[in-house]
């Protein structure tokens, strides 16, 4: 299945988007509208920090293993994501660029090493479900991000 990517322009330069993406709790603050019951396993942060979250897309609910295998600060985020009993395989990385009058763009591109059969032969509305998803993510993504800068003034 082709990958979906979705992006964001947000004020906070790279080094902050990272410091806050790389807090594995954080992701619930900006996922919960469809990532629900998250229960965190590892590292709070970086490579190895894991949680386990109940997926409510399309009418159908799965649980999710999510953990992080790669993370180059301040530029990129890679998860491992595991589900429907180990059927469904895919990646979820986030690339932080810096933007030429300041800030960062946020993309979100999640990848399907392995997806069930209904996946497959569902794949044009599977991939707009989870761009539609994603596209919700990455709003409330710069909304969370602002008050947490705010917040901790970092």
């Amino acid at each position: 299945m082709q990958p979906v990517t979705v992006s964001i322009d947000v004020p906070q330069p790279p080094e902050q988007v990272h410091d806050f993406l790389d807090v594995m709790a954080h992701h619930e603050r900006f996922t919960d509208h469809y990532l629900t019951d998250w229960r965190y396993s590892g590292p709070g942060r970086g490579v190895g920090s894991c949680a386990t979250v109940t997926a409510a897309l399309a009418g159908t609910k799965t649980d999710v293993t999510i953990e992080v295998v790669e993370a180059e600060a301040p530029r990129r985020i890679v998860e491992r994501n595991v589900s429907a009993g180990g059927r469904r395989l895919a990646h979820g990385t986030y690339t932080i660029e810096p933007l030429p009058a300041g800030g960062s763009r946020v993309s979100f591109t999640y990848t399907w090493t392995r997806a069930p059969l209904a996946d497959r032969l569902l794949a044009p509305v599977v991939r707009a479900t989870m761009r539609r998803a994603n596209r919700t993510v990455m709003r409330r993504l710069a909304t969370e991000l602002a008050r947490h800068v705010s917040a901790t003034g970092s």
